[in-house]
């Protein structure tokens, strides 16, 4: 089987980030929030403008992609599955993934060596779109590994989603969507699908 397997909220724990970093960084800016954990963007969890969550990610995003730790046995799983003969592509829309310039290239080395550093082995990456039912077909994926609910519900339409639970895609449900709450969880249901 071809898995895809996206990154952020799925390899790492994006929301937990977001929380932290976000209660900092409005602490350091003097504003006031309520936490909405049910919203999948800094923005919309601390009610920050446009300013501010750019504002937000050009403080955070390279000490985010440099350091953020590995979902614990995400590595280890995924060896397993690729020793079972699956085939991992790692689909992620990584903020600058499709920019042509410096900053793009600069982010596409960034994720290339965390993915070494944490090792994360895989059979391809692809710097995709945040539309990413498109790339699955294109790369005949039979199953996607993913945290946000747009892509679960648009990839779900035509594949089977592993859905990695958050309180921000709680409302996604279906008969191609599996829910999962960590990495050896996954393992066990892709083993189910046999």
């Amino acid at each position: 089987m071809r898995i895809g397997v996206d990154i952020d909220g799925v390899l790492t724990n994006r929301d937990q980030f977001q929380m932290d970093y976000g209660a900092k960084y409005c602490f350091d800016n003097n504003i006031k929030y309520e936490i909405n954990s049910k919203e999948y963007n800094t923005s919309g969890i601390f009610n920050l403008d446009k300013i501010q969550y750019a504002d937000f990610w050009d403080k955070y995003l390279d000490f985010y992609a440099k350091h953020e730790m590995a979902r614990p046995f995400s590595s280890e799983v995924i060896n397993k599955l690729r020793e079972d003969g699956h085939e991992i592509i790692i689909i992620t829309a990584r903020w600058t993934s499709e920019r042509k310039d410096k900053i793009g290239q600069e982010m596409r080395d960034t994720v290339k060596k965390w993915l070494c550093e944490n090792q994360i082995i895989y059979d391809k990456l692809i710097f995709s779109s945040e539309e990413k039912l498109t790339w699955c077909i294109d790369n005949k994926i039979d199953l996607m590994i993913e945290d946000e609910p747009k892509c679960i519900n648009d990839v779900s339409k035509a594949i089977p989603v592993i859905c990695f639970d958050a309180n921000y895609n709680k409302q996604c449900k279906g008969n191609n969507i599996i829910r999962c709450y960590s990495w050896y969880d996954i393992y066990l249901k892709i083993n189910d699908l046999g």
